[in-house]
């Protein structure tokens, strides 16, 4: 009888010790997973909410994201396999995905991960969250849920997007400075 491997990841996670903020996405689009760069689709605003909510100085490009540790935050998925939508992804694909995240916060001990999007976090732990902090922690992190930043979430206002982010780096600024 085979064994079923992990997915492979298409890209590698951007994490280190004593982040502030691990940002959490659902899994690479084709566009990232082409370029090997997190949020890499020049019309998902990941990177342009990162920076008007203060988490970086200036406004980073997908290809400078390892400074983005230098900044406090880091990146990883809930699901490693690439689509070209979520909705191509199975339960399968986020095997694992909830003890993977425990890991990551006892060994890193990040303030907070937040989830981009919601579907980011249900797939992780089956379970439909709203926006915001949530009660459930991994340790002594907290979790966030931020709205999706992809160009298929364009019905969600930016300003609305916004402030969601500016929420999570206000609750990361308190968390540990």
């Amino acid at each position: 009888m085979a064994t079923r491997r992990p997915p492979r990841r298409v890209i590698p996670d951007l994490l280190a010790p004593g982040l502030r903020v691990v940002f959490c996405g659902i899994n690479p689009g084709r566009m990232s997973a082409a370029a090997r760069l997190h949020f890499a689709n020049p019309r998902n605003d990941f990177w342009r909410l990162l920076h008007a909510a203060g988490f970086t100085p200036r406004l980073m490009t997908p290809a400078e994201q390892r400074e983005l540790t230098g900044h406090g935050c880091g990146i990883t998925n809930s699901a490693h396999r690439a689509t070209a939508g979520s909705g191509d992804l199975r339960r399968g694909d986020f095997a694992g995905a909830a003890e993977r995240l425990a890991r990551l916060a006892a060994d890193l001990r990040p303030a907070l991960i937040a989830f981009v999007g919601k579907e980011a976090y249900r797939g992780a732990f089956g379970e439909r969250p709203s926006l915001g902090l949530q009660e459930r922690r991994l340790g002594d992190t907290r979790l966030f849920v931020l709205p999706s930043t992809s160009p298929a979430n364009a019905a969600v206002p930016w300003a609305e997007r916004l402030r969601w982010f500016q929420e999570l780096r206000a609750l990361a600024s308190r968390a540990r400075s």
